[in-house]
């Protein structure tokens, strides 16, 4: 139930195609049968003639079936062309949701899914589901109508036939009962081993020159053997135990027919059944045995989708954040950890405990520690991409409210709101390591502000001592490969910094952000930030002594 639930609701969107695609199959279904009547018809009326007496018009009834077969064609051509219509529209709505859910994700500092299991879900899982719902779901209903439609024609015309035919399928309920959760688990177990497969590519993808410098790659080639090994496994015992399933369904519809096609023969002899009888006899029998086998294999595939619906399922019960206007705090902001306690979950010690600290607005502190010790959990719990267990963090200003801030909430003077997602706007990260995206300098900068002007570009390089873009080959336009390839890592740290200063914020985090720059570049960026920018709030994690000097004050842990 849970799974019609969740289907249904993914197809809302879809219902006039899906309705369309199921009377293309109500039709189709009609056409079958009729096709099997004309040529009952058709057959006894030469039958007829042969004998000399008089019959219907063979003209007619061929013109009856040609419009049938043109029907058939045309039905079938419009239901394809909507299954590949709706698929495509539901893997990009699936796709966007789940990464809508992704983007909007609370963590709470735990052990976090594996991005190639995720990346795994959001392709494979996504296809399979979008295929499941377009595609086999419709031909499921489309094909068991046309089993109907034939089983009672043939109960019509012989109903003795149509009850010994019909002993089938209870033995296709119990095969399919078991079946299906036998497929069901190996399926699950197949996208276990596919997400860890993916997992280990990706991995060593991203990393392929750590796993050369360390003569890695023999035993990362050896262990993604391994996660190949046991794919092949799930999947082989998968497809074994579908072929025998398939060869004993098969063989009883052989039987099926065998006994079809003897009963005609015998009638023909005792003369109760004619040559048209025979002719629709078969037609029916086959259009009864071609459903079944169908449903053999549409409803395994559905029921492999459920092991990728969970999968996705489990993808959108993560927890989220609240949806909330942003609160952006007039004049320069501060922050106020108020005995704030954070341990990351199943962990012994906590990260932060009873930590009490007001970074005033207008300051520049630098934080210094060794590491573990929580500096960039603090810079997260900042962000509220983490949540204290007890205290509170709190984001104030002393500033005038101004009209556009409207739907914040002071509580008193000074105006101050909880840090929550709400006041990630008077943020400015810029977080350790190198963050640029594959396209041009300028798409990377226009992430901190889509509206800049080049101007506003090339203000925000300078205060970074960026100024070196202008001397690329298409300076602002020139091409940032994925995570910066072709850049040194100082002069992509550089251009995250850039595009962090053409956010709004008053609260300029820096992450171990001039870790990859020399001493001289080091000196120029901290003396253009804190010239530039004297009405910010600046906070630096850091491992270099030399940015105590900018700084008013210094927070040391551990």
């Amino acid at each position: 139930m849970k799974y019609l639930k969740w289907i249904s609701s993914i197809l809302r969107r879809h219902r006039s195609a899906i309705a369309v695609m199921l009377l293309c199959h109500v039709l189709l279904a009609g056409c079958a049968v009729g096709f099997v009547y004309v040529s009952k018809r058709l057959v006894d009326c030469a039958v007829l003639m042969l004998q000399g007496k008089s019959a219907d018009d063979l003209g007619v009834l061929a013109a009856v079936m040609v419009a049938i077969v043109i029907a058939r064609i045309g039905l079938n051509a419009l239901k394809g062309y909507l299954q590949v219509a709706t698929e495509i529209r539901l893997k990009n709505r699936l796709r966007r949701r789940l990464f809508d859910i992704l983007l909007r994700m609370q963590s709470d500092g735990g052990n976090r899914r594996h991005t190639g299991d995720i990346i795994s879900r959001m392709q494979e899982d996504v296809r399979v589901v979008a295929n499941v719902c377009a595609v086999s779901l419709p031909n499921v209903f489309g094909t068991m109508l046309q089993l109907l439609a034939a089983f009672v024609f043939l109960m019509i015309l012989e109903p003795m036939l149509g009850l010994l035919i019909i002993v089938i399928a209870p033995l296709g309920i119990v095969a399919g009962k078991y079946v299906a959760a036998r497929v069901r688990r190996l399926t699950h177990d197949i996208r276990e081993s596919d997400a860890k497969v993916q997992s280990h590519l990706q991995e060593s993808v991203q990393n392929i020159t750590l796993l050369q410098s360390m003569e890695y790659t023999d035993v990362s080639a050896s262990s993604l053997g391994e996660l190949q090994g046991g794919l092949y496994g799930n999947e082989m015992r998968r497809v074994k135990f579908s072929i025998l399933s398939r060869v004993v369904m098969a063989l009883a519809f052989q039987a099926a027919q065998t006994v079809a096609f003897l009963w005609a023969v015998f009638g023909i002899s005792k003369g109760t059944v004619t040559y048209g009888m025979m002719t629709a006899f078969l037609q029916l029998v086959g259009q009864i045995q071609r459903p079944l086998m169908e449903l053999s294999s549409q409803v395994p595939t559905v029921i492999h989708a459920t092991a990728s619906i969970d999968r996705i399922m489990e993808l959108e019960t993560l927890p989220q954040e609240e949806d909330v206007e942003p609160c952006m705090l007039p004049g320069t902001a501060g922050v106020r950890f108020e005995n704030v306690r954070f341990a990351f979950p199943d962990s012994l010690k906590p990260v932060l405990d009873d930590f009490s600290y007001d970074f005033k607005p207008g300051t520049r502190t630098a934080i210094l520690g060794p590491t573990g010790v929580g500096k960039s959990t603090m810079i997260r719990l900042l962000l509220s991409l983490l949540r204290p267990q007890s205290g509170s963090i709190t984001v104030y200003s002393n500033g005038e409210l101004a009209a556009s801030s409207r739907h914040c909430e002071a509580q008193n003077e000074p105006w101050l709101s909880p840090a929550s997602p709400a006041t990630r706007c008077n943020l400015v990260y810029v977080p350790q390591g190198n963050s640029l995206f594959s396209g041009s300098v300028r798409d990377n900068l226009l992430m901190g502000n889509p509206e800049a002007t080049d101007e506003q570009l090339r203000h925000a390089l300078h205060i970074a001592a960026a100024d070196f873009v202008f001397d690329l080959p298409g300076g602002l336009d020139a091409h940032c490969f994925e995570s910066g390839a072709g850049l040194s890592e100082g002069q992509a740290q550089r251009i995250a910094i850039a595009r962090a200063l053409l956010r709004p914020g008053t609260i300029l985090l820096l992450d171990e952000f001039s870790s990859a720059l020399d001493n001289e570049t080091e000196i120029t960026l901290m003396q253009r930030l804190t010239a530039s920018l004297p009405d910010h709030t600046m906070i630096f994690i850091t491992h270099r002594e030399r940015i105590i000097d900018y700084c008013d004050s210094v927070l040391r842990l551990g």
